[in-house]
């Protein structure tokens, strides 16, 4: 887990309605960071819109994960600065829900789902907590939005990687954040999983109007609900809407391999490999036909 604070929702935090927040979640000017003497990348300049839908993307090692490191303040930057929720890196964490890579392998198994999402509010798993009534409602709700209050006694161990994402993702809500950060919410889920994680998100986004920001390595599942995405390309940092994204020249290039973006008669769009790849070249995408059966969000 890159979480290394101890988040504690304040009483007096009231939602994530957009009209009290800055035009920008996310702003990083002229931003660098280095490990040792290796720069991981540099030149960033870039603000994402507040009521956004954003992807981290970039191929392993480019520093997507390292992007979200610096959003929260827990890595300097060795330039420039970053500004998330209208003030510097880190210190606006209490309103920022995150649900870290492999969730389900760095939490306690033995606790229920109801403990998990109670650790939102209490901020630490370690030790007993006393926990209030109005707390207990308050989990009880974002476990309701999320669609497991059924499960609230469930052990995590007895729970589906699907569902255990859904407990993480309640965890990660249960303070009513403005921003919520995912980093690869989608790895090892089967398909009708993703599916409904990339629902629950929309659903957060559109009713709530929660800012999200994805650390994805294949866009696909995502692509109904993105509107922008950060792309780290040679270096450097750059955001974009997604009809800048979506260039096949450019996604050629930021992955090393040959990519389409394909369009249905239906007007969905797919990243996929082109015709001349190999036929025994291993693919991390999903393909269009895959996609094609499971890609209707917009309709919900």
């Amino acid at each position: 887990m890159i979480i290394e604070y101890i988040r504690i929702c304040p009483s007096s935090q009231g939602g994530t309605a957009v009209h009290n927040q800055p035009s920008y979640a996310i702003e990083l000017n002229d931003a660098a960071v280095r490990r040792g003497e290796r720069a991981i990348w540099q030149h960033g300049t870039f603000a994402i819109p507040t009521g956004s839908v954003t992807a981290i993307v970039g191929t392993n090692g480019a520093g997507k994960t390292t992007m979200m490191k610096v959003e929260l303040g827990l890595l300097p930057l060795s330039h420039g600065s970053a500004t998330v929720l209208g003030a510097p890196a880190g210190q606006a964490n209490a309103s920022i829900g995150y649900v870290p890579q492999n969730y389900a392998a760095d939490i306690e198994s033995n606790l229920t789902a109801e403990q998990s999402v109670l650790l939102g509010l209490n901020g630490t798993r370690f030790g007993l907590h006393p926990t209030t009534r109005t707390q207990r409602a308050k989990a009880y709700q974002a476990m309701e939005f999320v669609g497991i209050a059924d499960k609230a006694k469930y052990r995590l161990s007895e729970l589906s990687g699907g569902l255990r994402q859904r407990v993480a993702i309640a965890q990660a809500i249960v303070c009513d954040p403005k921003l919520l950060m995912l980093d690869e919410p989608l790895a090892n889920l089967d398909l009708a999983s993703q599916r409904s994680v990339v629902h629950l998100l929309n659903q957060l986004n559109r009713d709530l109007g929660m800012t999200i920001q994805v650390v994805a390595h294949d866009l696909n599942m995502l692509l109904p609900i993105l509107t922008g995405a950060v792309y780290l390309l040679d270096g450097h940092p750059h955001y974009a809407d997604m009809r800048q994204v979506l260039d096949s020249d450019l996604l050629t290039h930021l992955y090393g391999t040959n990519v389409q973006v394909v369009t249905t008669p239906q007007g969905d769009m797919f990243v996929t490999p082109t015709a001349d790849e190999p036929a025994d070249a291993v693919q991390d995408m999903h393909t269009a036909d895959e996609l094609a059966r499971m890609h209707r969000y917009s309709s919900h």
